[in-house]
């Protein structure tokens, strides 16, 4: 019996179709849809328990994105043909769906969920991440878990001053403003993007854009739960404890003035936990131990409550913050360039308690950053890696692997830097980021670590580039807000917006932003960019300070390259039977030589510290491409000496003939006279014919003798006639001999 499926299109703006169906895959799940745009088809499931786990008190959401090989009709690579980790952008996908998704679970929900979500069909024309939280988001619209949905997220570009929805890869490389926006009907819940320079007001266009087109998809969500009538109340749960009002009341009685007191001392992060704790402590040593380990739980949530109230009135009333800082006041800053002392380039950033140290690595084509996935294939040459260490926190804790959080904070902080390295630099380039301390905002101080370090090394930037992190107060029944530049880690937690921007004294680079509240009014977002962009100049004049303009000269320990050009015909001699020539002379001048065809030239990169070695590997290069010039002079060795004359090699393994009427001007009856193997002799290419060989000139390039007569060569008739009768006369005394 076939399935009874249903279907609803979103047509975009420039007549493009989404569909969105259900009913026919993975019926056990809670909830499955199947999203197409073009050829591109993906599945999204989503599936909840029933009941929590004992002891959790969070949410634990799992966000899987996975891209099937199959779908573009490709092998995985490897040596087990199958797919194994997520690649970088899968993981990048994981997190846009989920930022914009977990905020709109019910807070005491606590049910394990997964949602999965998968490429089953690849389109070239269509990128399938844009499409991601849009099937994820249909999935749970379909269920009665408890979710205050939909939503929806797109990619806006705006290519040649028109803004594009969901566009293509290829088109997107044309773009200068490249966003990925979630969001509900109500309010924005997510911004994602890079761009080249752009101002605010561009940026918010591109924000209305992207949100107008989301609005309608969200709409056909809910018109596909309801036709497929699964429009469901939510389900009933209880994953924590009933609550006890009047044990709510007693803490905060008790423990929410005191809170305040401490936010309003403007303390240091070490020291203002101790004094949060010790509140803690002193309400519950009130209890006896029978007593405390049955309201233990009760206790610690209530008393984050009124923690966190404490300190988010304390900013809305007073203006002050935790560290007593004003809401726009930027943290104390200090900076240093060329730390360490056998890298390329280095750089120490400090803003407060947050602290990145950044190196940077020149290499070659060999260096690059592979890119193998199903949906782009390719390389970069500039890159960028985030390293979070438990000790910039105060932490021991095991180290697995690098967390999703580093490759979403290293993919911001490259993305920031990336338009801003010239598209001539020759290298590959590295930048590795350390975070030694946070406090908040380490990515955006890994942008500003980063642009020291590049001008350190010497990459020709074509303008420096700093960032910041704005938060977020609100209270709802008041309508009071606050903008908050370079935030704490604790106003991060505590607050309802997590804004990173970055850019040049010129415009806007890049961004990330996840809202914790619904209902974020254009007025606040514009204010935040604002003043975002005061407290970004405010950190480049400190960055300026440190580091005017990039160094002019490479250091001594950073590798020189020269790139040369060759005729592609020359690309097999340089490699060699095996790679045999090219590995050689790697190993004998101490360089790195990379070469690739490129439009019908071969282009070869030559890296390596040493001059000499970089001169002594451009000289065999030259050797080896070595093509004579008629016409040219130049300086040989005598190779070979023979009666019509000497062979003389011009370049290595290229050799031509003085002849013995080119030696000199003057009749020379013996060549040694003149030349021995091993002479050095300065010679002009006078010919190639068309076997290649090559016909020299020792004596044109010295003046004609005075009084010189050229001595005609006999006519070839009165040679050949000589030649007969030479003939005849040797065959006279062969017949006189025979009769003798």
């Amino acid at each position: 019996m076939m399935p009874k499926v249903f279907s609803k299109t979103i047509t975009l703006a420039d007549g493009r179709t989404i569909s969105i169906e259900t009913g026919k895959l993975a019926k056990q799940a809670d909830g499955s849809v199947v999203v197409r745009m073009g050829d591109a088809m993906i599945l999204a499931t989503v599936v909840s328990n029933k009941n929590a786990s004992p002891g959790i008190d969070f949410l634990p959401l799992t966000v899987d994105y996975r891209e099937k090989f199959a779908a573009a009709g490709r092998f995985p690579g490897g040596f087990l043909k199958r797919e194994a980790r997520p690649s970088d952008s899968e993981i990048l996908t994981m997190r846009l769906v989920d930022r914009v998704l977990r905020p709109l679970f019910p807070s005491d929900y606590h049910a394990e969920t997964q949602i999965m979500i998968q490429l089953m069909s690849h389109d070239k024309d269509v990128m399938p991440d844009a499409l991601a939280g849009l099937a994820a988001s249909a999935a749970l619209s379909l269920t009665d878990i408890p979710f205050d949905g939909p939503i929806s997220e797109v990619r806006v570009a705006r290519i040649e001053g028109e803004y594009v929805v969901n566009p293509s890869a290829t088109q997107l490389e044309l773009a200068d403003i490249e966003l990925m926006v979630g969001a509900s009907e109500g309010s924005v819940a997510m911004v994602e993007g890079e761009m080249l320079e752009v101002s605010e007001e561009e940026m918010l266009e591109a924000i209305k854009i992207a949100h107008d087109a989301i609005k309608i998809q969200c709409q056909a969500q809910n018109a596909l739960a309801e036709e497929a009538g699964r429009v469901l109340e939510p389900r009933e749960y209880s994953h924590e404890e009933a609550d006890d009002e009047e044990l709510r009341a007693k803490v905060n009685e008790a423990c929410y003035d005191k809170c305040y007191a401490i936010a309003k001392q403007g303390t240091g992060k070490q020291e203002r936990t101790e004094a949060f704790a010790a509140v803690k402590e002193e309400f519950v040593a009130q209890y006896e131990e029978e007593e405390l380990a049955e309201k233990k739980g009760l206790i610690g949530k209530y008393y984050k409550e009124s923690m966190k109230e404490a300190v988010r009135q304390c900013v809305l009333n007073e203006g002050i913050r935790l560290d007593g800082r004003a809401t726009t006041e930027i943290r104390p800053i200090w900076c240093e360039t060329d730390y360490l002392p056998s890298v390329h380039g280095s750089a120490i950033f400090t803003r407060g308690e947050t602290q990145a140290l950044a190196t940077v690595t020149f290499g070659t084509k060999l260096d690059a950053n592979r890119l193998d996935s199903v949906t782009k294939q390719g390389e970069e040459k500039f890159y960028l890696h985030y390293n979070f260490p438990p000790f910039s926190t105060g932490e021991a804790r095991p180290i697995r692997g690098v967390s999703r959080r580093e490759i979403g904070h290293g993919n911001l902080a490259q993305r920031a830097l990336k338009s801003m390295i010239p598209a001539d630099c020759p290298y590959t380039v590295r930048v590795v980021s350390e975070i030694l301390e946070s406090n908040g905002s380490s990515s955006m101080a890994t942008v500003c670590s980063g642009t020291m370090a590049l001008m350190d090394a010497g990459v020709k930037m074509i303008k420096p580039v700093s960032g910041i992190a704005m938060g977020l107060i609100t209270d709802e029944e008041t309508g009071k807000f606050a903008v908050l530049s370079d935030i704490l880690g604790d106003e991060d937690h505590l607050g309802d917006m997590d804004f990173k921007v970055t850019g040049t004294v010129d415009g806007i680079t890049a961004c990330q932003m996840d809202i914790k509240v619904k209902g974020l009014s254009y007025e606040i977002l514009t204010q935040a960019l604002l003043q975002a962009r005061d407290g970004r100049l405010h950190i480049m004049e400190k960055i300026v300070e440190t580091i005017e303009a990039p160094r002019e000269q490479l250091k001594g320990n950073a590798p020189k390259i020269v790139i040369v050009e060759v005729a592609k015909d020359f690309i097999g001699a340089i490699i060699g039977p095996g790679g045999k020539i090219i590995q050689q002379l790697q190993k004998d001048t101490e360089t790195t030589i990379t070469i690739e065809e490129v439009d019908e030239i071969g282009r070869v990169e030559i890296l390596g510290t040493n001059q000499d070695g970089i001169d002594a590997a451009l000289k065999k290069l030259e050797d080896i491409t070595f093509v004579p010039a008629v016409g040219s002079i130049y300086e040989g060795t005598v190779k070979d000496i023979r009666e019509f004359g000497a062979f003389v090699e011009i370049a290595p393994g290229t050799d031509g003939l003085l002849h013995v009427s080119e030696i000199a001007w003057e009749r020379v009856d013996n060549v040694e006279d003149k030349l021995k193997i091993g002479d050095k002799v300065d010679v002009k290419l006078l010919e190639k014919d068309a076997r290649g060989k090559l016909k020299l000139s020792a004596k044109v390039l010295v003046e004609k003798p005075e009084g010189y007569v050229e001595r005609k060569p006999r006519p070839q008739g009165d040679r050949d006639n000589r030649s007969r009768g030479n003939d005849r006369r040797g065959g006279d005394r062969n017949n006189n001999r025979r009769r003798d």
